[in-house]
């Protein structure tokens, strides 16, 4: 239990995602009260809450609703005194077919947000950006005053959100802080992602399909993610700010797929498909997250390095191959 948290009324946005799943984890363990906010579904489906502890997951308040819904947020922000914005849709190949959409919920859901939370007086919002508004590095590493570019509906839709929440800071005084993730992986991560794909096609046997191997991210434990967004709730005097989360250390995706198959103890095959390329001018090529910000004012730091990271998620993902769709290219 961590003091801080010790009974806070606390609201988890995208509760049901990758990311939210784990914090909303994290958030009860450390004691607090919390909302897990859900995309509606008439199956009553909570997402991958439904994989964490029964024990935690009696303890939420599990409300749906849409993000674009004004009265559906009003709803979910009153009482609570933080809230962990992580809702969005953020497959950036689905931005490609759908931008209209990813923007109205990306953009309008975050506007819904910020005035709920002006409306009810939260005590502090961390509103959740993504690399991806950096676009293709201009300089090594990032830190947080790297031009935004956006390459994709998604990082545009990404860039308006963030500057929504600067202007509700500077205008309103809305004690907003933004933490800026860089490609998170870990359990429960679908196989949209590129960890997950490798890992899910490796085990499989058959050729490991994918697109652009030549990029280079900077990939976080979903864990270190978490702890990330837990500092930024504690932090004294950082609101307006925006903080990135990443390791510090880039690999291309051959590298990730070289360590897959040293740990599984196998050769693989690479199959490039073009259905899995970004649009040219799309692709973002290298992202390197610069963290100095985040640990001089967060007092955060990664823990998990790349290797013990991939063990980890190579672990979960052979005990639960049936969540995926093996070979299958998600949007």
């Amino acid at each position: 239990m961590i003091p801080f948290f010790n009974q806070k009324r606390v609201l988890v946005t995208g509760a049901g995602g990758f990311i939210g799943s784990h914090l909303v984890e994290a958030l009860v363990q450390s004691g607090a009260s919390v909302r897990a906010f859900i995309r509606y579904n008439s199956r009553a489906d909570c997402g991958l809450l439904r994989m964490i502890d029964p024990q935690i997951r009696a303890d939420l308040e599990i409300i749906g609703g849409d993000l674009r819904d004004t009265q559906a947020i009003l709803h979910a922000v009153k009482d609570v005194q933080l809230v962990f914005h992580l809702g969005a849709l953020i497959s950036i190949p689905y931005s490609y077919h759908h931008p209209r959409e990813v923007i109205e919920t990306n953009v309008m859901g975050t506007l819904n947000i910020l005035n709920a939370c002006l409306e009810n007086g939260v005590e502090r919002l961390i509103h959740t950006s993504t690399s991806e508004v950096y676009g293709t590095a201009q300089f090594v590493p990032i830190n947080e005053q790297h031009p935004l570019q956006g390459q994709s509906p998604y990082s545009a839709s990404k860039i308006g959100a963030d500057k929504l929440a600067e202007s509700y800071y500077c205008s309103y005084d809305l004690p907003v802080v933004t933490v800026r993730p860089f490609n998170t992986y870990g359990p429960r991560q679908s196989a949209r992602a590129v960890i997950p794909a490798i890992i899910t096609q490796a085990l499989s046997g058959k050729p490991i399909r994918l697109g652009n191997t030549k990029a280079r991210r900077d990939f976080t434990y979903v864990t270190d993610t978490v702890h990330g967004f837990l500092c930024t709730a504690e932090a004294k005097d950082v609101e307006g700010g925006v903080f990135n989360l990443g390791v510090g250390q880039e690999v291309t995706i051959e590298d990730v797929c070289e360590i897959v198959a040293a740990q599984l103890g196998q050769k693989i095959e690479i199959i490039h498909e073009n259905e899995r390329l970004r649009p040219e001018k799309s692709e973002v090529q290298r992202l390197l997250s610069d963290n100095k910000l985040a640990q001089d004012r967060l007092g955060w730091s990664p823990e998990i390095q790349l290797v013990e990271g991939l063990e980890r998620t190579i672990k979960w993902v052979k005990g639960n191959l049936g969540f995926f769709r093996v070979g299958k290219y998600e949007l």
